[in-house]
C-alpha cells in the first residue's frame, strides 16, 4: 500500500513531462472494440476518473458495461451529515447519473455491494469469471495503484481474465497521486495512452462533476470535506487517459 496524504504530485509536473507523447496509442487508427468492453470499479467514480473519457468514445460504438464492486460508503468515515448507508444510496445515483452522461444506460450498470475497504477478492474473482469471455477487455484499477481496494479489485480481476482469456487492461487512479514522473515502481513500458476526442473531454467533466459527494465537502467539519478536491482533480482533466497492458 502507498500512503495517499498531502497534496501529492503537483499536476503541472505530469504535465511537464515528455513520455506519454511517446506511448502507442491504445486505439490505434481509432478502433474500438466491437464486443462491450467490461470497466470494473473499486468505488463508484474511480471508472470516470480513470477510463471516463475512453467510456465515453466506446458508447459510439459496441459501448461498455460497467461493474462497480463497492458503494464507497467509507468515503466520510467520520460525516456529520450522513450515515454509510445514506452515502451508498448517494453514489449508487451518482453513479447512473454519471453513466448517462457518458452514454452507459442504467441497464447496463451493476452494483456488487462488497464492503468499501473489505473486498472479497474469492467472490469477485468468481463473480467476474461469470462475465468474461476470450479476447474481451476487462479495464480495471492498477494493482499498484496504493490504495488497498484498487489492488484488490485488480487482482481479483487479473485472475478472471487468466481464467477466462479476457484482456486485462489496468488504469492507474492514485498512482498520479503519490508517484512521479519516470518513477521506477510504475510499468510506464506497459502504458498506452487513449487520446480523447473533445466531445469525450466534455462528457468525461460533466460525469466527474456528477459525483457531488466527492467533489463537494458534504459539510463544514473537516470529516465532511471533498475527498476529490481540485488539484487532484487536474489529474483527470488530461486530453489522454492511461492505461497498462498486458
Amino acid at each position: 500500500m502507498r500512503p495517499i496524504v498531502g497534496a501529492g504530485t503537483d499536476e503541472s509536473r505530469w504535465r511537464a513531462w515528455p513520455a506519454p507523447a511517446a506511448w502507442p496509442a491504445l486505439l490505434e487508427d481509432g478502433r474500438i472494440p466491437t464486443v462491450p468492453p467490461l470497466v470494473v470499479a473499486p468505488h463508484p467514480d474511480d471508472e470516470v476518473l480513470g477510463v471516463g473519457g475512453l467510456v465515453a468514445m466506446l458508447a459510439e460504438g459496441a459501448g461498455a458495461e460497467i461493474t462497480v464492486v463497492t458503494d464507497g460508503e467509507a468515503s466520510h468515515p467520520g460525516s456529520t451529515v450522513y450515515r454509510p448507508t445514506e452515502l451508498a444510496a448517494i453514489r449508487r445515483a451518482e453513479t447512473a447519473a454519471a453513466g448517462k452522461l457518458l452514454g452507459v444506460a442504467a441497464s447496463a450498470i451493476d452494483h456488487l455491494g462488497h464492503p468499501d475497504g473489505d473486498v472479497d477478492e474469492v467472490a469477485l474473482a468468481e463473480a467476474l469469471t461469470t462475465r468474461l469471455t476470450p479476447g474481451r477487455w476487462c479495464v480495471t484499477t492498477w494493482r499498484g495503484d496504493g490504495h488497498p481496494d484498487h489492488e484488490a479489485v485488480g487482482r481479483a480481476a487479473a485472475l478472471a481474465c487468466r481464467r477466462t482469456g479476457a484482456t486485462l487492461l489496468e488504469f492507474p487512479v492514485w498512482t498520479w497521486h503519490w508517484a512521479e514522473p519516470d518513477d521506477p515502481d510504475v510499468p510506464w513500458h506497459r502504458a498506452r495512452r487513449v487520446d480523447l476526442t473533445a466531445s469525450a473531454r466534455t462528457a468525461k467533466a460533466k460525469a466527474v462533476d456528477a459525483f457531488r459527494s466527492q467533489v463537494l465537502p458534504l459539510g463544514p467539519a473537516p470529516a465532511d470535506a471533498a475527498i476529490l478536491p481540485p488539484n487532484v482533480l487536474a489529474r483527470f482533466a488530461r486530453p489522454y487517459e492511461t492505461v497498462f497492458v498486458p
